[in-house]
């Protein structure tokens, strides 16, 4: 995708399309996207906090007048950094899938305040909590969910232009969706795709996420827009898949061999995987690959993963 550069702002896809795009790409820092066509806009997907989608939604009413007033607002899943921006388009359509209409009650913005306010009383964890999320403002953000959900496959019109919306999860989340701009070629694929980034598996199981991939790759598009990270093309799903295959059956060997969850992370060889940001992600998506395996097992503590995952970025 030479024509496009990794730069912080707009992205002009073409035809009315438009990348927002947030490097480094690491915790938090998310991409979203606009479709217009003629009066009609899509946007897909809000940002981190009031401030940063304040900016984006500026940006993009300077480039495009139809998005001077957002019609459709699509969120990818329940993270923050894909939904917490809702409250400054809130007289638009807001669409999810059913199981990430459900999640976004289970983090809302006021916790996360809470425990940046009291990180400093979890010792590591609280301190690589505050790493990675003490850049955002998360005081006085109203949540606002969709108005709207389904389950399976919807499409929608923007204008003249089909945009499909489909469920792909759980995977990353419990209820990612890949919002496909036909006549565009374009693909938003939220968080199944961290590019150049540790992906993040929450929820799994993985080899959904797996297939997700497999499902960009396959597409007939040009312009994959990644939910963190430079776009890149359809090819560009197939080094998440290969790095989750990895970490499925190198996870399996450690489970099989009696390992716990968290010396299975600080034992698993990232080779070339470790120059990807993020690389202490591996203590997330170990302990979820633990609980696919043993369904019995009990979820990690968020503080013992965020310690471990402390830990692992010190390295």
């Amino acid at each position: 995708m030479p024509r496009f550069t990794y730069e912080r702002g707009l992205q002009e896809i073409g035809n009315g399309c438009w990348a927002w795009l947030q490097p480094d790409g690491s915790w938090g820092w998310s991409n979203a996207g606009l479709v217009t066509d003629g009066g009609a806009s899509l946007l897909v997907d809000t940002l981190f906090d009031l401030r940063l989608t304040k900016a984006m939604l500026d940006a993009m009413r300077d480039a495009a007048p139809a998005a001077r007033v957002i019609d459709t607002v699509v969120n990818t899943h329940a993270n923050g950094d894909h939904c917490y921006g809702n409250a400054l388009v809130a007289d638009a359509t807001i669409i999810a899938s059913r199981a990430s209409a459900e999640e976004m009650d289970e983090v809302p913005p006021a916790l996360i305040a809470q425990r940046l306010e009291n990180a400093e009383q979890l010792g590591p964890a609280g301190q690589f909590f505050r790493h990675v999320f003490g850049k955002f403002e998360f005081s006085g953000i109203e949540s606002v969910k969709p108005d709207r959900t389904f389950e399976g496959e919807v499409t929608l019109r923007v204008g003249d232009k089909e945009v499909r919306v489909f469920e792909v999860g759980p995977a990353h989340t419990r209820g990612d969706v890949l919002v496909h701009s036909v006549s565009d070629r374009t693909v938003f694929t939220g968080d199944i795709l961290f590019i150049d980034g540790t992906p993040i598996m929450w929820a799994g199981p993985v080899d959904n996420w797996i297939r997700a991939c497999e499902r960009i790759e396959a597409m007939d598009v040009d312009v994959v827009v990644p939910g963190h990270g430079p776009i890149v093309g359809p090819e560009g799903a197939a080094a998440v898949r290969e790095y989750l295959t990895y970490v499925r059956d190198e996870a399996r060997v450690c489970f099989d061999a009696g390992l716990s969850a968290a010396d299975a992370a600080r034992e698993i060889a990232l080779g070339d995987y470790a120059s990807w940001g993020a690389a202490e992600r591996i203590a997330v998506n170990v302990d979820t690959l633990y609980r696919e395996f043993d369904p019995s097992a009990e979820p990690g503590g968020l503080v013992d993963l965020f310690g471990l995952m402390a830990e692992l970025h010190a390295r």
